[in-house]
C-alpha cells in the first residue's frame, strides 16, 4: 500500500520506557494471576507484521482492535475498577489484540485517570515477541474529549485517538441538528486537532454508517483521509445491515473513496440483529483489516461482535476467507473469558458459541457414540485450542486429603497458575469445601478461584454469618464483618428470609444506601452439595455518574458482584459484599478526584 503525503514522515514517538512522573499514577500490581508456562509452552506462534498506524504490510492480516473496556463496559451493571481495568487489560495484551480500547476518559476522571493507568503499564509492555499493543481512548468530535483521549493514552508506545461524528440522516436531524456541512467540517477539523497535538495514529468512525447515505460517507470520509486520518472504521452502530449488505459497504468504501489506500478500513458491529459476527466476517472478506470485538460479545444493547467467535471463525475457516489471520494466542481465549465475566458481572450464557459451558458438551447418545469414535465428528474446534483443559492429565483426584501441591499441580493443569497469598487463600476456600464433598470437581475449583482471585478490592469481608428461617417465625441473621483495617462489626436484622436479613444486617454495619437491582443464583454442578453461585447488581447514590459515549446522557453507575459457596446464603452474602466493594471503592476513587483535571464538555459543541 502506499504511504500517504498527508502523514508525518517521522516515526511514531515511541519511548522505551513510561514518564517517571506518572507512574506514581499507577495503581500497585495486585493481581499474580497468569497463565501456567506450560500453557504458553504449547502455544503456536503467528506472525504478526510490523505495526504502522496506516497500513499493514501483511495483505491477509487482521488486526483485532479489543473495545471491552470501552463498549463492553457500557453494559447496565458492567461498571469496573480502574484495578479491574488494568488486570483486564494485562489479559488482553497476553491474548495478543493488537488494539486496546481501553475506555472513553472524557466520561469520568476516573475513567481518564483508567486509561492513562493502562497506557503507562499495558502500553509500555512488550509480550514475548516484542509487540506493544496500540492503546486508544474514545472521543466525540470536540477539543475537550479529544485533550482527554490524548492525555490519557499519550504515555503508551503506540497511542492513538478515536473521534467519531454521527453521519446517518436520522442522526443529524435529530441528534446533533447538524447540516451535512457542519458535519464534515467538524470531523475534518477534529481529525486534525487529534494529528496537531503529536497524534500520529488517529481513528475516525462516522457513527451510524450502516444507515448514512453512500455518497455523503464517501466525502466525509475523503476529507478526514485529508486531514490525517490513518484507520476509517465502518460502524453498523444499530446492528441494522445484514451481512450481503455490510460485505457491499466495506467493498463500496474501498471502491469509491479516494485516498482510501492510505488507511486501514476497520468494521465496529453491534448485534442487535444477531449478526455482528457474521456482518464483522463478511466485512473482512470484502477487505476491512481491522475488526472491532469484546470478549463474550458484551456491550451496548445486545452487545458487540464476539472476540472469540470471530477469531475462531477466520482461524477455522481459513480457507474460504481469503487466508486471512490474526496475532490472537486463541490459548488465552477461556481466561479472558473467565475474567471479563467475572469482573463485569454478565455471565456468559451455557449455548454461548466458543466459550459457554455447553460449548463442548455432548449428551446426545448418538452424539457421543461419534465422539467416542471420532471427535472431529461433532468438534470443529478443539478444546485446547482456546485453553479449554478438562482432562486430567496428572491422574489426581482433588479431595480432602489433598494438599496445597496438589491442588497447584490441577490448577496448572486448568490454565491457573497461582501464587502466594492468592494460593493460600483458594488453598483454604478449597479445604473447606473438601470437608464437605468426597469429591472436588472441576468447576468447584473455578468457581473457587472467581470468588477469591476475580474481585475488587476488599473494604469489607465476610467473617461469619448465622441465619434462623422457616415457618414458625421471621428470619433473623446475625453477620459479623471484618473491615481492612481488621475490625470488627456485627449485627443482627430480621428480614422476609435468610438473605434479605443477612443484607439488612450487612447495610447496618456499612450505612450506605444501595438499592438492589437484580440478584440469581444458579449451581455450579449437578449434585445436592453442588457450590451455589451467585450475581447481584446493586445501584447506590447518584452522586456516582459518567457521560455516555453515543447518547450524552448521565448514567448512574451500576456495580455488579458475584460470591459462591456451598451455602446459598454464604454464597449470598459473598457477592452482596463483592458488589458493595466495588461500589465503596469506586466511591473513594471518585471523591478523590472530584476536582475534575480536564473540563468536561456535555455537547458537540467545539472549542
Amino acid at each position: 500500500m502506499a504511504s500517504s503525503s498527508l502523514l508525518s514522515s517521522k516515526p511514531l514517538p515511541f519511548s522505551s520506557s513510561p514518564n517517571p512522573s506518572s507512574v506514581a499514577l499507577l495503581p500497585n500490581p495486585w493481581l499474580s494471576f497468569r497463565l501456567s508456562r506450560s500453557l504458553l509452552a504449547r502455544c503456536s506462534l503467528v506472525s504478526r507484521p510490523s505495526y504502522a498506524p496506516h497500513r499493514i504490510d501483511d495483505p491477509s492480516y487482521v488486526r483485532i482492535f479489543d473495545t471491552t473496556l470501552r463498549d463492553g463496559e457500557q453494559s447496565p451493571g458492567a461498571t469496573m475498577t480502574s484495578k479491574e481495568k488494568l488486570a483486564v487489560a494485562r489479559q488482553l495484551a497476553r491474548l495478543g489484540v493488537d488494539i486496546i480500547e481501553a475506555g472513553f476518559p472524557a466520561s469520568s476522571p476516573d475513567d481518564l485517570d483508567a486509561v492513562r493507568s493502562i497506557a503507562i503499564e499495558v502500553g509500555n509492555c512488550p509480550d514475548e515477541d516484542g509487540y506493544v499493543p496500540v492503546i486508544c481512548g474514545l472521543s466525540r468530535c470536540n477539543k475537550s474529549d479529544i485533550d482527554a483521549a490524548w492525555e490519557a493514552v499519550r504515555h503508551a508506545m503506540r497511542p492513538r485517538v478515536h473521534t467519531f461524528i454521527a453521519t446517518s440522516e436520522i442522526h443529524m436531524k435529530y441528534k446533533l441538528r447538524k447540516s451535512r456541512e457542519e458535519v464534515v467540517r467538524i470531523a475534518s477539523e477534529m481529525v486534525a486537532y487529534a494529528r496537531s497535538l503529536g497524534c500520529e495514529d488517529v481513528e475516525f468512525s462516522p457513527e451510524d454508517a450502516g444507515r448514512s447515505d453512500r455518497e455523503f460517507l464517501y466525502h466525509i470520509l475523503e476529507e478526514v483521509i485529508k486531514a490525517g486520518a490513518t484507520t476509517l472504521n465502518i460502524p453498523d452502530t444499530v446492528g441494522y445491515t445484514l451481512p450481503s449488505e455490510f460485505g457491499r459497504l466495506i467493498a463500496d468504501i474501498k471502491a469509491n473513496t479516494r485516498g482510501i489506500e492510505n488507511v486501514v478500513i476497520s468494521t465496529h458491529c453491534q448485534n442487535d440483529l444477531g449478526l455482528a459476527t457474521a456482518n464483522t466476517l463478511a466485512g473482512a472478506y470484502a477487505g476491512a483489516r481491522q475488526v472491532e470485538v469484546t470478549v463474550n460479545g458484551i456491550g451496548e444493547r445486545a452487545g458487540n461482535a464476539s472476540l472469540e467467535e470471530v477469531v475462531m471463525a477466520i482461524k477455522c475457516r481459513k480457507e474460504l476467507m481469503g487466508g486471512l489471520h490474526t496475532g490472537i494466542n486463541t490459548k488465552h481465549i477461556v481466561t479472558a473469558s473467565k475474567m471479563v465475566a467475572e469482573y463485569s458481572g454478565l455471565h456468559v450464557q451455557p449455548h454461548k458459541a466458543i466459550v459457554g459451558l455447553n460449548a463442548f458438551a455432548h449428551e446426545s447418545g448418538i452424539h457421543q457414540d461419534g465422539m467416542l469414535k471420532h471427535k472431529s465428528t461433532y468438534e470443529i474446534i478443539s478444546p485446547e485450542d482456546i485453553g479449554l483443559t478438562r482432562s486430567n492429565e496428572s491422574g489426581i483426584v482433588l479431595g480432602k486429603l489433598s494438599g496445597r501441591h496438589a491442588l497447584r499441580s490441577r490448577l496448572l493443569e486448568l490454565g491457573y497458575d497461582i501464587i502466594g497469598k492468592e494460593l493460600d487463600d483458594v488453598f483454604k476456600r478449597f479445604k473447606e469445601v473438601a470437608e464437605k464433598k468426597k469429591h472436588v470437581s472441576d468447576d468447584d475449583i473455578e468457581a473457587l478461584i472467581s470468588v477469591e482471585i476475580f474481585q475488587p478490592h476488599v473494604i469489607w469481608l465476610l467473617g461469619d454469618l448465622q441465619v434462623t428461617c422457616g415457618t414458625l417465625g421471621l428470619s433473623t441473621a446475625t453477620v459479623k464483618l471484618i473491615a481492612s483495617d481488621g475490625e470488627e462489626k456485627i449485627a443482627c436484622s430480621i428480614g422476609t428470609g435468610p438473605v434479605d436479613a443477612a443484607y439488612k444486617a450487612v447495610d447496618s454495619i456499612i450505612q450506605v444506601s444501595v438499592t438492589l437491582l437484580e440478584y440469581s443464583m444458579n449451581s455450579v454442578t449437578e449434585s445436592i452439595d453442588a457450590i451455589a453461585s451467585t450475581r447481584v447488581v446493586i445501584c447506590g447514590d447518584t452522586s456516582l455518574t459518567s457521560t455516555h459515549a453515543l447518547t450524552r446522557e448521565t448514567v448512574h453507575r451500576t456495580f455488579s458482584g458475584t460470591g459462591a459457596g456451598m451455602d446459598i446464603v454464604v454464597s449470598s452474602v459473598r457477592a452482596y459484599l463483592s458488589a458493595l466493594n466495588k461500589m465503596l471503592a469506586f466511591r473513594v476513587a471518585f471523591a478523590s478526584k472530584a476536582a475534575p483535571k480536564i473540563s468536561q464538555i456535555q455537547s458537540f459543541q467545539t472549542t
